[in-house]
């Protein structure tokens, strides 16, 4: 199935505030193959990113929750409640395991939730098998 990715760019945006995760995340996301990554630091440039015409659609957000500005929480809750960002899939990877957290990601419609693991070869497991299902299992939208 590798070989139907290569029909067009896979395109990741990364809302994530440590730049020590945002490298690993690039690093795992780079091991399976080219990805248009783009990596911004807090909600408000996400936003801001998401809603410029010149931008790509993401078939992707991979979303920590703990920013500045505008966190995690409050991003997801205003995407999923617009009518033109809903459909982009988003995966919280974040450290927090707190059950608030993670029901409070669901009930503003995350696609998953992910804890992101202390040891390193597992956080770089868990990212990749992010990677692997949206891009060798789920189908995704042809782009408009």
């Amino acid at each position: 199935m590798a070989a139907a990715a290569a029909t067009r760019p896979y395109d990741v945006l990364l809302v994530e505030d440590d730049l020590a995760d945002a490298m690993l995340i690039q690093d795992a996301l780079a091991e399976r193959g080219t990805r248009n990554l783009t990596q911004v630091s807090d909600g408000v440039e996400a936003l801001e990113y998401l809603r410029d015409p010149n931008n790509e659609r993401p078939d992707l957000i991979v979303l920590d929750l703990n920013m500045p500005r505008m966190n995690g929480r409050e991003f997801l809750a205003v995407v999923k409640e617009d009518p033109d960002l809903r459909t982009i899939p988003v995966v919280v990877l974040t450290t927090s395991a707190a059950p608030d957290d993670v029901t409070g990601a669901y009930h503003h419609h995350a696609n998953a939730y992910v804890t992101k693991p202390v040891n390193l070869e597992d956080f770089e497991a868990a990212v990749r098998s992010i990677d692997a299902f949206y891009l060798d299992i789920a189908v995704k939208p042809p782009k408009e």
